[in-house]
């Protein structure tokens, strides 16, 4: 019986988007779907362990689940109409468009963000609703409440859960983009109490290879997967044995994840190729640039820094070129790099790491009593537990110097 449940637990995590989104798609609503899957999955585990395991396990799946979706139609008044229109439909495959499709519905625009990342990790990694909240720091039942909302959501403004047409791309895939990168930078590095959740993480680079293997013409997915698959390849070297931020600088590349950064490497160049750039591909590019440099000292700053000012032309914002500018300090120089870190004093102000990057800056000209002020700043600002506890340390040693 464990085995089974075993089984049956991998099979929903790998399978379930493709699952759900073949139920959906025939009944067109999700949550008549998940509740028919949610009955063969109980059935699977009552009958395998004595009649064996099929197979096709997800194919016994999604035809029982059918087959309990039509049971439920007939005895519900509101979807007997439904059942007499499917009935004689043969139960549908599960397929790669399902699973696309799938994933285009939870993250479909019309959707706020915290209902595209829940729905996206429920029905496309096949986390539960308790992992969710867990993951995100919230209570079970608000994320329940959050889950149920979006799933009304899509039967109220009638959601599709069909793959969208190419020329639908430029419209739906940002949204699915935004929310995979979202997941991931969640666990890279927690915006709550926990420094770090790596099996977050993790979900967002599977989430942005499944993507990669559906949708393997399209550049900004593959960028976007090589740029998750580049940072996470560093995720040993990240932090310390006291669970501490280590800076790049420090990082003992030796347990970087080298197989990682050349597979992302290749998938970069092949996104490259295609001849249409976007913010996902130059950012990983700037990553590609820090995974392969033989040392922190040996990068190459001025292609980091001229990657930066291609992704400000793409997606401009501060960050970028508060980032440009870090690159500015070991390209150039810190003197001009201070003058466009305090250009961007007016629009981050309140941002802990324009501040942390200024003290970096104004101890490298010399400035330690300014330098000081400045990371104190950003230790004030910080709310990450591993990022205040890495302020904490740059203040005491700016403190402690002459």
């Amino acid at each position: 019986m464990d085995d089974v449940a075993e089984l049956v637990d991998r099979i929903w995590r790998t399978d379930a988007a493709s699952m759900l989104g073949a139920l959906s798609r025939r009944l067109g609503d999700f949550e008549r779907a998940e509740e028919a899957l949610s009955d063969a999955l109980a059935e699977a585990l009552k009958r395998w362990p004595g009649e064996g395991v099929p197979d096709s396990p997800t194919g016994w799946l999604v035809t029982t689940g059918w087959r309990k979706a039509l049971d439920r139609l007939r005895r519900d008044a509101v979807g007997r109409e439904k059942a007499l229109l499917v009935a004689g439909e043969a139960p549908p495959e599960p397929g790669v468009d399902d699973r696309l499709a799938m994933i285009f519905a939870c993250c479909h625009p019309d959707l706020a963000e915290p209902s595209q990342i829940a729905l996206t990790l429920y029905a496309a990694s096949g986390l539960s609703t308790a992992e969710i909240a867990a993951a995100f720091l919230v209570p079970l039942p608000t994320m329940a409440q959050r889950l149920s909302r979006a799933k009304r959501q899509l039967r109220e403004r009638g959601i599709g859960f069909e793959v969208p047409q190419p020329h639908e791309y430029a419209e739906r895939l940002p949204a699915v983009l935004a929310v995979i990168y979202l997941v991931f930078n969640e666990g890279y590095l927690s915006s709550g109490r926990s420094a770090q959740r790596r099996e977050l993480a993790r979900e967002g680079v599977e989430l942005a290879r499944q993507l990669a293997d559906l949708l393997p013409r399209e550049p900004e997915v593959a960028g976007l997967t090589a740029l998750l698959e580049l940072h996470h390849a560093r995720a040993a070297a990240r932090f310390d044995s006291f669970g501490r931020i280590v800076l790049l600088d420090q990082q003992d590349r030796r347990q970087w994840d080298a197989a990682t950064i050349e597979r992302a490497v290749l998938r970069l160049g092949a996104a490259v190729r295609l001849g249409q750039p976007g913010p996902y591909q130059a950012r990983a590019g700037i990553a590609a640039l820090h995974a392969l440099a033989s040392s922190y000292e040996n990068t190459n700053w001025a292609d980091v820094r001229a990657l930066y000012d291609r992704l400000h032309v793409l997606d401009p914002s501060p960050v970028v070129l508060l980032n440009r500018a870090v690159a500015t300090r070991f390209a150039v120089g810190p003197s001009p790099a201070l003058d466009e870190v305090d250009a961007l004093g007016d629009r981050l102000a309140g941002y802990h790491l324009w501040h942390a990057a200024r003290a970096d800056v104004l101890a490298a000209l010399d400035r330690p009593s300014e330098a000081l002020a400045s990371a104190e700043r950003a230790l004030e600002l910080a709310t990450n537990p591993a990022e205040r506890e890495l302020m904490s340390r740059r203040v005491g040693e700016l403190k402690r110097q002459p």
